[in-house]
């Protein structure tokens, strides 16, 4: 005898939502006045906010909790006994959820058949990202990565940002930009609401730092692309909470090339035709070429170099760096940019130049500079 469990339903458990009226307001100058708020208020079928937190229909989104109810129906006139169902989730190229029930009949044959519900799941969050590399004073290149993250919640509901994470790679640090220190206390930029409402966007903000054994070798660090991950926990209508985690994050590498420039010292305001020190870092980023260094100082309509052009700075080693005291003067008041070095590595004679590499303030003689 053959006998088929033929209804095999599989209904999703939906947590419960609450009721909200359609919100009708007006300004306090209209007819009503504070009316129809008033009426709000005392509705007991509101919660405060209700106005502004609008609860959408119940979808199943890419990170939350899925949770079923299977039920197993006997169809025939006999019964049945060592009932056996197991469910589990596929997700290879769409989401389906497998449900497979082995029983015995009561000839003591062992039956087994499967169920496949196929169901579609939408992407609650979009995520875009932008990499920066940082810019200083001291130098148009550094080791810093700026990332800005933007997230936009694309449900229906509002949604509580719980952590939005930055997990770095092994040679970074991470410091979260989203907060600010006031009177003691750190404070989100964020303001008081910490939910997003549908469609709209946050953007995040993270600095990243190499780690002190990474930052010493520059041919390491100019290589990395790969940045970290982002972690995001949010919660939506009664707490449900969901996570989701990006695939790795990659940046395009910085290009400064075999060489690197780097300024360690300059002062901010300088006066006009005085001679001012800066001081330079060059750094072989090259992981085994050992190069022997010419640098040459080309003056600008503004800029002067004080010294001898042409001189020989030796060999650097792989991943080395030396440090380079340079002394200039300006011509011309105002914002000037610094610019005219060149470093030719005679062994492939190849010349790297360096222009725009920082800006300096300059100001007539007769305004006191402070030191």
């Amino acid at each position: 005898a053959f006998f088929l469990l033929s209804q095999f339903p599989v209904m999703r458990l939906t947590k419960p939502t609450l009721f909200t009226n359609i919100p009708v307001t007006c300004e306090e100058k209209d007819l009503p006045g504070d009316l129809f708020n008033q009426l709000m208020r005392d509705d007991p079928s509101t919660v405060n906010g209700a106005e502004i937190l609008m609860l959408g229909e119940m979808n199943i989104f890419l990170g939350e909790t899925f949770s079923s109810y299977i039920s197993v129906h006997n169809d025939s006139s006999q019964v049945v006994k060592d009932i056996l169902v197991k469910a589990h989730l596929t997700t290879l190229s769409h989401h389906c959820l497998v449900c497979a029930v082995s029983y015995t009949t009561q000839g003591g044959e062992k039956m087994y058949f499967r169920k496949f519900f196929k169901f579609q799941v939408l992407k609650p969050l979009d995520v875009k990202t932008k990499f920066y590399n940082a810019e200083s004073d001291l130098s148009s290149v550094t080791d810093e990565v700026f990332l800005e993250a933007q997230i936009q919640n694309i449900t229906t509901s509002p949604m509580f940002m719980e952590k939005v994470s930055l997990e770095p790679s092994i040679m970074y640090n991470v410091a979260e930009l989203n907060s600010v220190n006031q009177a003691g206390e750190c404070v989100t930029t964020f303001g008081s609401r910490a939910y997003l409402q549908p469609m709209d966007t946050r953007q995040y903000l993270y600095c990243l730092k190499p780690k002190k054994e990474f930052a010493e070798k520059a041919g390491i660090i100019k290589g990395v692309t790969v940045i970290g991950k982002l972690d995001i926990v949010w919660k939506t209508n009664l707490g449900e909470r969901g996570r989701l985690q990006t695939s790795q994050l990659q940046r395009m590498a910085p290009g400064y090339g075999d060489v690197r420039l780097s300024l360690e010292a300059i002062p901010d305001t300088v006066n006009l035709e005085e001679p001012f020190r800066i001081t330079c870092k060059i750094t072989n980023c090259s992981s085994e070429r050992t190069m022997d260094l010419v640098l040459e100082m080309c003056n600008t309509n503004s800029i002067h170099w004080c010294g001898i052009s042409g001189r020989q700075l030796g060999k650097l080693h792989p991943s080395s760096s030396l440090c380079l005291a340079l002394t200039l003067l300006s011509s011309v008041q105002g914002l000037q940019s610094i610019s005219g070095l060149r470093l030719t590595d005679t062994f492939l004679k190849r010349t790297y130049e360096y222009d725009d590499i920082a800006q300096v303030c300059v100001v007539s003689s007769t305004i006191k500079v402070e030191s």
